[in-house]
């Protein structure tokens, strides 16, 4: 069984409902959630203490999220957290995008709150792994 104890996902959502459904369910899980409604908010957190996760909406109040994310992994590089990108978007063309940009998972909104569940355990472990094995 996965310990989410002591996993902490910064959630990055500008929808406010939305945004506290998923940190309900996540704390219920376990992990520690900090959620935030813009990508300047994010980073500023991420500065101060890199979360093992990063949830991100394509959709931000202060840009586009993938955008966002680019600008993420160009300061951060690939290996310090993992990134799921959820969405209403479920065109080829956005999520070929949010792998471009760095992340490692893509999530259609609205979604099963198990599937989400299963992503993030994938996205901790594999990050657990690869920083296991340096």
């Amino acid at each position: 069984m996965f310990d989410s104890s002591g996993v902490r996902i910064l959630l990055v959502q500008s929808e406010p409902v939305l945004s506290e459904l998923m940190s309900f369910r996540l704390q219920l899980l376990g992990y520690q959630i900090e959620a935030v409604g813009t990508g300047g908010e994010a980073m500023d957190r991420i500065r101060t203490e890199p979360p093992h996760l990063v949830i991100v909406d394509t959709a931000l109040h202060d840009g586009d999220g993938l955008e966002w994310l680019s600008r993420l992994r160009g300061e951060f590089g690939g290996e310090v957290f993992s990134v799921l990108v959820v969405s209403l978007d479920p065109s080829l063309e956005t999520v070929e995008r949010a792998f471009y940009a760095g992340a490692q998972d893509y999530l259609i909104t609205p979604f099963d709150p198990v599937v989400l569940e299963q992503k993030i355990v994938a996205l901790v472990s594999d990050a657990a792994n690869v920083v296991g094995s340096r």
